[in-house]
């Protein structure tokens, strides 16, 4: 089944988009985070994807009571990250209502702790962030601390790895794409269900219509994280809606 999530990334408590991951190129939207969360539940939306832009860079998951709210408040499905650095974070969050974890940095730096929340909480409640940026000689890295870190780690053996350990959901971001609206990263994409055709893959960056949504759907993608062309309000969340559908 494939499942449009929309996204909201917080930081100091507003609804922000960056632009390729750069803190210095932030865009603040009006509306607290709630409230454009429950925009979404009544458009119909099944899921949210959360960020907390603040733990990102230094650790520390910050947004457990916009989580609790969000749960009691719009029946959305949440899958939420940010800062996750270890097993009490993971415990913390799920805790609060989260349906999954979104783990990132640690997924990169310490990925046999990560394997081992696979099998410990679930793999239906743990997404693995593999966010990636093609260097100059064209391999594919893996940033860290909000993509400000260089990881020295490739996509390509690490998701391997995930794969054997039985990873079941995947989230991959082209950071060069992220926040841009250019459009999806597809050869990313079907490289991707070609090394691990079993996982679950959800696009995410420079998505811009339903076409871009049809698009990674056809190149064999789960799902689709949409930030900033719904905050802009260049695509209504009910197209989204509808393409999810296939209608």
């Amino acid at each position: 089944m494939f499942f449009v999530y929309p996204a909201l990334d917080v930081r100091n408590g507003h609804v922000v988009r960056l632009q390729q991951g750069d803190y210095a190129q932030e865009t603040r939207y009006a509306g607290l985070p709630l409230d454009v969360a429950d925009r979404y539940a009544d458009a119909g939306a099944a899921w949210l994807h959360l960020v907390d832009l603040d733990a990102a860079r230094v650790g520390g998951y910050t947004l457990i009571p916009l989580l609790r709210a969000l749960k009691a408040g719009t029946g959305l499905r949440i899958q939420t990250g940010g800062g996750v650095r270890n097993q009490g974070d993971v415990e913390a969050i799920l805790a609060a209502g989260a349906d999954r974890v979104v783990v990132g940095s640690l997924a990169v730096r310490s990925p046999g702790l990560v394997m081992g929340w696979l099998q410990r909480f679930g793999s239906e409640r743990v997404t693995v962030a593999l966010d990636a940026r093609l260097s100059a000689d064209g391999c594919w890295q893996l940033p860290t601390a909000g993509w400000t870190q260089d990881s020295g780690v490739q996509l390509e053996p690490l998701l391997r790895r995930y794969a054997d350990a039985g990873l079941q959901h995947l989230l991959c971001t082209d950071i060069d794409r992220d926040g841009m609206l250019g459009g999806p990263n597809l050869d990313l994409y079907r490289h991707i269900r070609a090394l691990a055709p079993g996982v679950k893959l959800q696009a995410s960056g420079g998505l811009r219509d339903v076409a871009d949504i049809a698009a990674a759907r056809e190149a064999g993608c789960a799902g689709a994280i949409l930030g900033k062309t719904l905050l802009d309000g260049r695509l209504a969340l009910a197209d989204a809606l509808a393409e999810q559908r296939g209608c």
